[in-house]
């Protein structure tokens, strides 16, 4: 999948001219930091428009914090922004402020953790956005071990920090019709919303399932054996008994 990523920095998006491009999702930032009044003043209504047309949508939230317990704060901020929506694609963690680099790995990764965690406790599907290079300086590996990796790394090679990840942001400079400002591109390869929707999250309810157990008793062998093969047409398990 093609993905592009957006903010109110891109100005109003025509989503119309979005998908012209086959692009099949949007990852959109809700907000940063740790107070409501941070939202991405354009979250609300790029989100309604993505969604009218079809589009996978995602959320990121763009990362100040210095410790655990202020990514806790802006994940529970990020939770309140976003409630009653419905994600297809995952919920990320964007962290690559140069204060945090000096941090070190310990300091982020406990606020990848927090961040994350508090997200998964609340029922959502989440990840972790940074340049290539962040995921080996900052983070540990347990990181990846345990959510979605987003990397940008737009130089024309490929991620070097993991040999797996999500997704790759490979440019900063897609082009799209009758827009002026360039848009973050990413390739994704995962298919995140058969993944989330089967699995409950996101908003999404879970899909019950059934099972279905039948039993017939003394019949002959030409109609038992016509009554298994119409079960196994249904990939039924069947088992046959002789009295």
């Amino acid at each position: 999948m093609k993905i592009i990523d957006i903010s109110s920095h891109n100005g109003n998006v025509d989503f119309k001219k979005v998908i012209s491009q086959r692009i099949d999702g949007v990852i959109i930032r809700a907000g940063y930091g740790k107070i409501i009044s941070q939202k991405d003043k354009l979250f609300d209504v790029n989100y309604k428009n993505a969604k009218a047309n079809n589009l996978n949508v995602g959320a990121y939230w763009y990362s100040y914090a210095s410790d655990a317990d202020e990514a806790r704060l802006e994940a529970l901020t990020f939770l309140d922004v976003i409630k009653n929506k419905t994600f297809e694609l995952p919920l990320y963690l964007d962290i690559e402020e140069n204060k945090q680099v000096k941090l070190g790995k310990t300091i982020c990764t406990e606020i990848a953790e927090a961040f994350c965690q508090t997200l998964e406790n609340a029922g959502y599907f989440c990840g972790v956005y940074s340049f290539d290079s962040f995921f080996t300086t900052n983070l540990d590996k347990s990181i990846p071990q345990k959510y979605s990796l987003w990397i940008a790394r737009t130089d024309g090679k490929k991620p070097q920090s993991y040999a797996v990840y999500d997704m790759w942001q490979y440019s900063w400079k897609e082009k799209i019709p009758e827009h002026t400002c360039d848009f973050d591109i990413s390739k994704c390869y995962r298919n995140f919303p058969e993944i989330i929707k089967n699995a409950g999250l996101n908003g999404f309810k879970k899909t019950d399932t059934y099972s279905v157990t039948a039993e017939i008793n003394g019949i002959d062998f030409p109609k038992a054996d016509k009554i298994k093969t119409a079960c196994l047409e249904l990939s039924m398990n069947v088992k046959q008994i002789k009295e």
